[in-house]
Order: C-alpha cells, then sequence, then structure tokens
C-alpha cells in the first residue's frame, strides 16, 4: 500500500444496540451502520471496546461480525477488532474478517486480567501471526485498558518487521508526544498514525503528525471538517472548529464513555434503547439530560437522523 492509497481521517467506532430485554438489536445496528456513512466517516471499525466487546458472546460476535459487513457491502471500509489473549483465537477472528470483506483489522496486546501479559518476544509474533492469517492490514491499539506498555522500540520493529502492520492508534497518555516519536523513528514504515479516546485530544495528536482519528459515534460529522481543514492547511479553521464541538467530545469521554453515542442515537431515532448490559449501568439521569443538551446545542446528525 503507498501512502497516497493509505487509509486516513475519521474512523468511528460502531456501536452495539440491544434491545430492553439486553438481547442484540440487529436491526438497530443496521441503522447505525447506515447513520454512520450518512455521517460521511471514512470508515468504520466494529466490534471495539466502544462497541462492548467484553460483553458479547463468541456467537453474538460470529452474528456481528458477518452482519456489519454485510450490510455496509463496500460502501465505506471496515475495521474488525480481533483483540484476544489466545493467538490462535484471534488468528481465527482475522480469517473471518478477511473472508467477509474487513479492510483492516486491529488488535490489543495480549493482556488478561491486571497482571497476565506476553512478553516482546510473545507481543511480535502474536501481531505477525494475525497478519499472516488474514493477510489484511493490521492496526495496533496501543491504549491503557491493556496495562502493557508499548514502547516504540518494539512499534517500530513490528513495523517494519511485519509488512502488514501499518497503522497504529495510539490512546496512552501524552499522546501526541508518542506519536510524534513513533512517527520520527518509524519514517515511511508508519503508513497510519491515528488516535482515539473519541478524539480528546485530536488537535495536537494531528500536529503531532496524525492522519486518522478513531472517535465515537456520536459526532463524526462534526469532527470531520477538523480533520479535512487541517489536512488542507487551515489550521486556524480547524482550531476553531474543533473548540467549537469539545465540549460534546468531553463530556462524552469523561463522564459517559460508550454509553453516550448510543444515547444520543436513541434520543435521534436512530435506534431504540440505550441500554448496556450489566455490571455496566445506564447514565444517570442528570448526566444523560446534560448530554443531551450539550448535543441539542451542536446538532450532530446522530441526533436527528431517525426523525
Amino acid at each position: 500500500m503507498t501512502s497516497s492509497e493509505a487509509y486516513s481521517g475519521v474512523w468511528p467506532v460502531a456501536p452495539t444496540p440491544f434491545d430492553e430485554a439486553g438481547g442484540l438489536d440487529l436491526d438497530g445496528q443496521k441503522r447505525v451502520l447506515d447513520c454512520m456513512i450518512d455521517q460521511g466517516v471514512d470508515g468504520i471499525c466494529i466490534l471495539a471496546n466502544y462497541s462492548e466487546q467484553f460483553l458479547l458472546s463468541d456467537a453474538e460476535r460470529e452474528t456481528l461480525t458477518r452482519l456489519c459487513l454485510e450490510h455496509i457491502g463496500g460502501r465505506v471500509p471496515v475495521i474488525v477488532t480481533c483483540s484476544h489473549f489466545s493467538t490462535g483465537i484471534v488468528e481465527a477472528r482475522c480469517r473471518q474478517a478477511a473472508a467477509l470483506g474487513a479492510a483492516m483489522v486491529m488488535l490489543m496486546p495480549p493482556y488478561h486480567g491486571a497482571a497476565l501479559r506476553a512478553d516482546e518476544t510473545g507481543i511480535y509474533e502474536h501481531f505477525a501471526r494475525a497478519a499472516e492469517a488474514g493477510g489484511l492490514p493490521v492496526m495496533v491499539q496501543d491504549a491503557p485498558l491493556s496495562g502493557v506498555a508499548l514502547s516504540i522500540d518494539l512499534l517500530v520493529r513490528m513495523a517494519r518487521g511485519i509488512p502488514l502492520l501499518q497503522y497504529f492508534k495510539i490512546e496512552t497518555p501524552q499522546t501526541a508526544a508518542k506519536l510524534r516519536a513513533l512517527i520520527a523513528a518509524g519514517g515511511d514504515a508508519i503508513v497510519g498514525p491515528f488516535d482515539g479516546e473519541e478524539s480528546i485530544t485530536l488537535m495536537a495528536d494531528l500536529n503531532a503528525g496524525a492522519t486518522g482519528t478513531m472517535s465515537s459515534a456520536t459526532l463524526p460529522d462534526l469532527i470531520r471538517p477538523v480533520v479535512v481543514d487541517h489536512r488542507e492547511g487551515r489550521s486556524a479553521k480547524a482550531a476553531a472548529g474543533y473548540a467549537r464541538i469539545l465540549p460534546l467530545i468531553n463530556f462524552e469521554n469523561r463522564q459517559c464513555g460508550w454509553r453516550a453515542a448510543k444515547t444520543v442515537m436513541m434520543e435521534g431515532g436512530v435506534i431504540k434503547s440505550d441500554f448496556v448490559r450489566h455490571p455496566t449501568f445506564p447514565l444517570h439521569p442528570a448526566t444523560r439530560t446534560e448530554l443531551l443538551e450539550i448535543a441539542r446545542s451542536l446538532n450532530p446528525l446522530a441526533l436527528t437522523w431517525g426523525r
């Protein structure tokens, strides 16, 4: 893949809607995907942490992988998150994603609980086997949730030694500094430096060289103009646009988590319920009210799409 063909831009995570009994809302999932495409996204990521992947059974995950890729049908490229501690399970997930038409797979490093980690050799081989199994570009998700410290040296060694490992979603504290160091050390091997965390540090990360961002599905239609303005050299306009939407991004990231997108989409008629599975809990009514007040001041598409 040449740099001119590299994936970039805004790739939000698709939420997983449930019905009020806690079952998968498959019709709602299709509407979520249609809404996201109408938001003008550059691509969609499925089965990530903001999709509540840790609350899904293996059978549900397989159902959703197939449904999402078939329903999107190539309208936009799709990243399938395939993270698991078991390398064998990751390989099977990557093969399935490739067979169903995914454009890329995303993995966190292997971890389990608070203390079970692979060493650097195990991490390297885990990602190499995933790339070989699926034959797709691989995005490394460098997120605090895993508890694994991925050094710049290791990331660059993987980028240079695993041809398909080309993309990096950096979500650690001081993301911009890590992105800047990764790009400087890795050079052309770093095809797609992305940030995440609902784009909460987007301007600093774009200034550091990020070419993509993985937001939630709450307001990608408002985030994308910021990315485009920055890419095309309109830095002051990008900064002003970002300042305008930052209150909603901040409230989502710090007060709501993945529940924000589902609540906004329910209010906007995209889905019927913003149910979350136990042991997580719905937003407090006061938090929900404040979220929707901020959202209404910006009028993202998700808030009106189904009305």
